[in-house]
């Protein structure tokens, strides 16, 4: 069956979750890749078709400016109609990331219908109106809902009776070339050591104040941040010369940065924008061999800091010191310590996870197509009777 997936996160954004996850599911099936409108003056309703590896295509709806709400879910229904009868997509299931996207597919028929809750999105800065109601109605139509940590899966657990804890997984193989020397890219080549680095979304998720307050108190430490900016400006970010911007890049790209630095950072503020995240980047820092410290986010507390993998510190003093006790840690107990890594990490990986998901997801269709076909044989039994 063909996955129709419809996205607040666009594909080409941060190389995390969904790319993980459709990717693979993408390699034995088509998957539709609907991502919110790009709004452009006078612009013509249309859609931006891109086809991506395997049977993957990333679709965005081109939509003009000053159109009301209701005006642009219409037109996001219309689109989807054409676009499923051009790419003749007849049996298929309905996967969503964003709740809001109910506002244009009612109509739909999915064999199944499946929730990826990978954040708690209300909690979000520039949260839309009607985000929570519209995850009630999600919740009441879907058959299968997934949660990106175990902090999710608590919250949400007692509002289905399908809730299914999926975590941050890890392309293992891939961050642990980070262990062996790699090119320091251009960008971060002139850059002394030691380093302390953070990749990922830099938003109001940071815990910025923190940031500044290490780079003041450790000038001659380099802290490098890899990642968009979002939803804050560049006049938020604290400027220091030991504070280091380099912006995105590519997936491939990041175990050459992770492999020239020293220790690596979940500096993450603690507020409700984070009380349910689950940190893609913690697993990745440890499959690259880093020390890793983070401010006490529940699912990184859980079950990283409690098995010792993490260091937990709330504080620029309490960070310091952590930074301070790996940058001089005992290197003959390294082997040690990347064993247990390893050990912890081999729990989990993206293909056991797709494949997990992929197992739910036809169960559910298989289930659901049986039924159907009972009911109809009984209509055409009841009508044969009523005839006879």
């Amino acid at each position: 069956m063909d996955l129709l997936v419809f996205s607040h996160l666009r594909w080409d954004f941060v190389y995390q979750r969904p790319q993980h996850l459709l990717s693979r599911f993408a390699t034995a099936q088509r998957v539709f890749f609907w991502e919110e409108p790009e709004f452009r003056d006078n612009a013509i309703p249309s859609l931006k078709i891109s086809p991506r590896e395997d049977f993957l295509t990333v679709v965005v709806p081109e939509l003009p400016t000053g159109g009301s709400e209701q005006q642009t879910w219409a037109l996001q229904q219309e689109l989807l109609a054409g676009f499923r009868e051009d790419q003749a997509i007849e049996d298929y299931i309905c996967w969503y990331y964003t709740p809001m996207a109910r506002n244009f597919t009612r109509n739909l028929k999915p064999a199944a219908v499946v929730y990826d809750c990978m954040d708690e999105l209300s909690a979000f800065r520039g949260a839309p109106p009607g985000l929570t109601r519209a995850e009630e109605e999600l919740f009441s139509l879907a058959d299968l809902v997934f949660t990106g940590g175990q902090s999710l899966y608590e919250s949400k657990r007692s509002r289905h009776p399908s809730v299914h804890l999926f975590p941050s997984s890890i392309d293992a193989k891939h961050f642990a070339e980070a262990r062996q020397p790699q090119d320091d890219p251009v960008d971060q080549s002139s850059i002394p050591h030691p380093r302390l680095g953070y990749c990922g979304v830099i938003d109001e998720r940071m815990d910025l104040e923190l940031l500044a307050a290490m780079a003041d108190s450790r000038p001659d430490w380099q802290f490098i941040m890899v990642g968009p900016v979002v939803k804050i400006t560049d006049a938020d970010l604290p400027k220091r010369a030991n504070i280091h911007y380099l912006g995105s890049k590519q997936y491939s790209d990041l175990p050459n940065y992770l492999s020239g630095w020293e220790v690596a950072l979940l500096p993450f503020a603690r507020n409700e924008s984070t009380r349910f995240i689950s940190p893609t980047k913690t697993p990745e820092y440890l499959a690259a061999g880093r020390p890793v410290i983070s401010t006490a986010i529940t699912d990184v507390v859980r079950p990283y800091g409690d098995l010792g993998l993490v260091s937990i510190c709330n504080t620029a003093a309490q960070f310091i010191d952590a930074v301070e006790q790996s940058l001089f840690r005992d290197l003959s107990k390294e082997e040690e310590r990347l064993r247990q890594v390893d050990a912890f990490l081999a729990r989990s990986s993206w293909d056991r996870t797709f494949s997990d998901m992929r197992r739910l997801i036809m169960k559910v269709a298989t289930d659901k197509d049986a039924a159907r076909s009972v009911g109809a044989a009984e209509q055409l039994t009841g009508n044969t009777a009523a005839a006879d």
